[in-house]
């Protein structure tokens, strides 16, 4: 099955930028300008990414990431940012975007970012169509169960509501019990690349996982920060 993006940038010559440079790689492009119409076609139809301009007409992309969020929570998001819109990149990532790049971007890391995605996509698509075909890649550790194969958090025998990001995040940190990552480290493991600037991706995205597998998200027992260095899986912190 061809992937298909659909790009949400009111820019045009952005948006052909993308198209020429996406399609290179074998992929269908859709392109939206109005962000009320974007949202409806994220929701009723399947997209591989999505690309998400912040500043659109009729709704914003920022807008567009919850509402989508709520309704996928596997869909595939990133957001495309001005070069000075700090706030904006954050707030993005802490509504549940994968990703995001600054503009203006190189071709080069457009494709790396996509490709990245992508990769989640089709290992998210593998293990759902391999369920109970495959032998079982879970980590169990107390009440906690990463199952690998189904793409599934249990936590007290309650299933978590990651995306496709944070679990990867999660999986890479507990398959590593105790030993410590950069910032630098993740986004190479878990987003496929180690541009600096974007060490904002991975805090938010710790952030948001904290938040969903803490029993206090502002003292964290599981995923820890090792300050001055980074962040770890700490087993002890997960209840028998």
């Amino acid at each position: 099955m061809t992937d298909k993006v659909l790009v949400v940038e009111d820019d045009i010559d952005i948006a052909n930028l993308i198209r020429v440079n996406l399609v290179e790689l074998g992929i269908e492009i859709e392109h939206e300008i109005d962000g009320q119409l974007a949202l409806k076609k994220a929701l009723d139809k399947h997209y591989s990414v999505l690309l998400l301009d912040i500043m659109l007409p009729g709704m914003s992309g920022l807008d567009i990431c919850r509402q989508v969020r709520e309704k996928k929570p596997e869909q595939a998001i990133i957001m495309l940012t001005a070069k000075n819109s700090e706030t904006d990149r954050v707030l993005g990532l802490e509504l549940g975007a994968d990703d995001y790049m600054t503009k203006p971007f190189s071709v080069r890391e457009l494709q790396a970012r996509v490709r990245s995605q992508l990769r989640k996509v089709h290992f998210l698509q593998q293990a759902t169509q391999e369920q109970g075909l495959s032998p079982e890649k879970a980590i169990n550790i107390g009440n906690l169960r990463i199952d690998q194969q189904t793409h599934q958090v249990k936590l007290a025998e309650q299933l978590l509501d990651l995306t496709a990001t944070e679990f990867e995040l999660l999986f890479h940190l507990a398959s590593h019990p105790n030993q410590v990552f950069s910032r630098c480290q993740l986004l190479e493991s878990v987003w496929g690349y180690h541009h600096s600037g974007y060490e904002h991706t991975v805090n938010s995205h710790i952030n948001r996982l904290r938040a969903k597998i803490e029993l206090d998200a502002t003292a964290p027992r599981i995923v820890q920060t090792v300050w001055g260095v980074g962040y770890k899986f700490n087993p002890q912190g997960v209840a028998l």
